[in-house]
């Protein structure tokens, strides 16, 4: 539980260029993480200002965690309110020339873990080299080396 920030200015574009100033409504996010095959049941979205606060209960703390990612990870948003009870999410702020492999030595003590991360982060990532800088990635926590 708590606040993550989001690069409000980064992320996927639910809409075109000329309303890209304000934040996508509910309905948006809830056909992003329709899109994405994301199950929020249970969890109740709501959208106020820049932030998207999240309530209720999750399926189980992986859900959790990737429903935070896929509405923070779009143009508009810069924070999520988690208020859904489970365990602290460690996730990683992709800045510029990082690379999973980078992450994965970083946070998981070994590069060659970075599919570990790519599989967290699915289906939001779709390939392991195609992450952007301003970009929060999911590290899973209950991985062995």
């Amino acid at each position: 539980m708590g606040i993550f920030s989001f690069v409000k200015d980064a992320g996927k574009s639910l809409f075109n260029k000329e309303k890209s100033q304000a934040a996508p409504q509910k309905d948006a996010l809830l056909a992003e993480l329709e899109a994405l095959g994301l199950e929020a049941d249970g969890m109740d979205i709501a959208v106020e200002g820049d932030t998207v606060k999240l309530s209720g209960t999750a399926k189980d703390q992986e859900t959790k965690e990737k429903v935070i990612l896929a509405v923070g990870n779009v143009e508009g948003i810069a924070a999520v309110q988690d208020d859904v009870p489970g365990d602290e999410a460690v996730y990683h702020d992709v800045k510029k020339g990082d690379t999973l492999w980078a992450i994965a030595k970083d946070a998981l003590g070994n590069g060659n873990r970075y599919m570990e991360i790519f599989d967290a982060n699915k289906p939001m990532l779709s390939h392991p080299d195609k992450i952007y800088p301003g970009q929060k990635l999911r590290i899973p926590q209950d991985t062995s080396a």
